[in-house]
């Protein structure tokens, strides 16, 4: 297929890099900062642009992969002019509704992973969850994802919010505890990565085991003097503090709750 990307961010980029690599054509890239646009281009091909005036009309598909708040500035520039084209865009929690009114062909092409420009990733395993408004539109978006990941599911905007909370959940809260904790060593010279065998191992465990029967710690079993005395160690960030008292909280509660089940 012939395909715009529209934004040359982490996640346009990796995507990008698929479809190019599954032999797709991109004709043209853009983004409102004229280097990223033009970075992304040399990478995957088409020409750079950071002016929405200028968007080709002679592409099949036009990807949007901005931020969620750009969608409804964005998307009615770019589908001017082209509204029996594909429109798509790879937002977690944007309805597919943001189409309607100014596309005939539209829908979602989530690949739920996270992204980085300087990362490779093996899109193969990267679960798409795809949803489209007609018949041509899921086809097509099926065809696009199953060219790039070996696991493509249909999913409803309605479900795929809750599928990005999951998401939220498990990576982005997860990798600020990791900054938290790199923070901490730092203060006391030491190096961040001591932890990466525990992190790799309480990775690996819930490939195999429920994550409520991986749960460890003092928090599991509310060892209060453990749990005051950290909390104190805290003191001098009440955010971090609060956080840490109400996660050992929900540890212990969710514990006391699979223990009775």
């Amino acid at each position: 297929m012939r395909i715009v990307m529209i934004g040359a961010g982490n996640l346009a980029t990796n995507l990008g890099k698929a479809l190019q690599n599954a032999g797709h054509d991109i004709v043209q890239v853009y983004s409102r900062t004229w280097e990223h646009a033009q970075q992304l281009a040399t990478i995957i091909g088409g020409a750079a642009t950071d002016d929405l005036d200028s968007i080709v009309d002679t592409a099949d598909v036009y990807i949007f992969s901005l931020k969620d708040s750009a969608l409804g500035d964005v998307v009615p520039k770019v589908s001017k002019g082209k509204a029996e084209k594909l429109m798509i865009h790879t937002a977690g929690s944007m309805p597919m509704s943001c189409f309607e009114g100014m596309a005939v062909h539209y829908g979602v092409l989530y690949p739920m992973q996270t992204f980085s420009k300087q990362r490779e990733v093996d899109f193969r395993s990267i679960p798409c969850f795809i949803e489209g408004n007609d018949s041509l539109a899921k086809q097509n978006i099926r065809a696009l994802a199953e060219s790039i990941s070996g696991r493509v599911y249909e999913m409803s905007s309605d479900d795929r919010r809750f599928l990005h909370l999951a998401a939220v959940w498990a990576c982005n809260f997860t990798n600020h505890c990791y900054e938290v904790s790199a923070e901490i060593l730092r203060k006391h010279d030491v190096p961040f990565d001591v932890m990466l065998p525990l992190i790799d191992e309480t990775a690996a465990k819930v490939h195999g085991m429920e994550p409520i029967d991986a749960q460890t710690g003092p928090a599991v079993r509310f060892d209060d003097n453990v749990i005051r005395a950290q909390a104190a160690m805290m003191r001098d960030n009440p955010i971090l503090k609060d956080l840490y008292e109400r996660m050992s909280m929900s540890i212990h509660l969710a514990a006391q709750k699979h223990s009775k089940e």
